[in-house]
């Protein structure tokens, strides 16, 4: 059993380790708010934009738009795991890690990893990296994003993959994230219930609907980005909230302990005393 000292070094140790988790949790929140702001900013306009493609679709070809079609012959695969640049955010990174070891044909599978947890997870199982980039994650830019989107749309148009993934975590609340595995290439679009509409095309469609393709590829990186920034700060907070819970919990039953030894420490000194006092009056 450890003594009052120990007792009393685990409690200061708890305490300051239970200041750094409430402090971790307040700053994940002030973080979340911004991150779902930058994530309702970009809704409109990637709705205006699906809007605008599929009211486009029943007016052209499906051999017409470039993206829709696989250029590889083989079953290559590209995914491109999202994850944090940091820890202490419980199952995060590890449930994103997951979905992509679920994924089949994992010999055909490259990955371009964004975030730093997401580099060193799949380097260290020996997935074949072909890109990485963990600056986007603290510092979300939409012209970076669409560097590596642009990267991955000429890839794909090469050859070098038959279909490419994003595998992120999506935010639906502080409390609750759910890992997705999007397909962004090559592009389906649902054509149910889509009436062709009366449009004057300038220049042609054929040219509009293979520049707004792209565009929603880029969208849809960046839109995942976000998202999975978000989600980030919101299982952060979650964790931190359990860990400061738990750390008071750990502290309240030190103290307990402390608080009982110290009593019985008390009493075995008195009963000394008491002993010592009647030894003297026999004597």
């Amino acid at each position: 059993m450890p003594n009052l000292k120990e007792i009393r070094s685990r409690i200061v140790s708890v305490s300051s380790t239970m200041k750094i988790t409430s402090a971790m949790k307040m700053v994940s929140a002030a973080k979340l708010k911004k991150a779902q702001d930058r994530m309702q900013n970009i809704k409109p306009y990637s709705t205006a934009l699906d809007d605008a493609i599929q009211n486009l679709i029943p007016s052209v070809s499906s051999s017409d738009i470039v993206l829709t079609k696989s250029f590889s012959q083989d079953e290559a695969h590209l995914i491109v795991p999202i994850s944090s640049n940091r820890g202490l955010c419980g199952a995060f990174n590890a449930n994103v890690f997951k979905e992509v070891r679920s994924s089949k044909n994992q010999d055909k599978i490259e990955v371009y990893a964004i975030g730093k947890k997401s580099i060193e997870l799949f380097r260290r199982a020996g997935y074949k990296i072909i890109g990485q980039n963990s600056d986007i994650i603290d510092t979300p830019n939409y012209n970076q994003s669409k560097g590596i989107s642009n990267y991955i749309i000429e890839g794909f148009k090469l050859g070098k993959w038959s279909s490419v993934s994003i595998v992120c975590n999506l935010f639906k609340n502080a409390a609750t994230q759910s890992v997705i595995n999007n397909q962004i290439l090559p592009i389906c679009f649902e054509t149910n219930n889509i009436r062709a509409k009366d449009y004057i095309f300038e220049p042609d469609k054929k040219t509009i609907i293979n520049k707004l393709v792209p565009d929603q590829v880029h969208t849809k990186l960046f839109e995942s980005i976000l998202n999975s920034v978000a989600a980030e700060h919101g299982a952060r907070m979650t964790a931190m909230h359990k860990a400061t819970d738990n750390a008071n919990e750990l502290k309240q039953n030190l103290t307990l302990s402390y608080n009982r030894q110290r009593q019985a420490a008390i009493t075995n000194e008195i009963l000394e005393i008491v002993a010592g006092a009647e030894a003297l009056k026999g004597s």
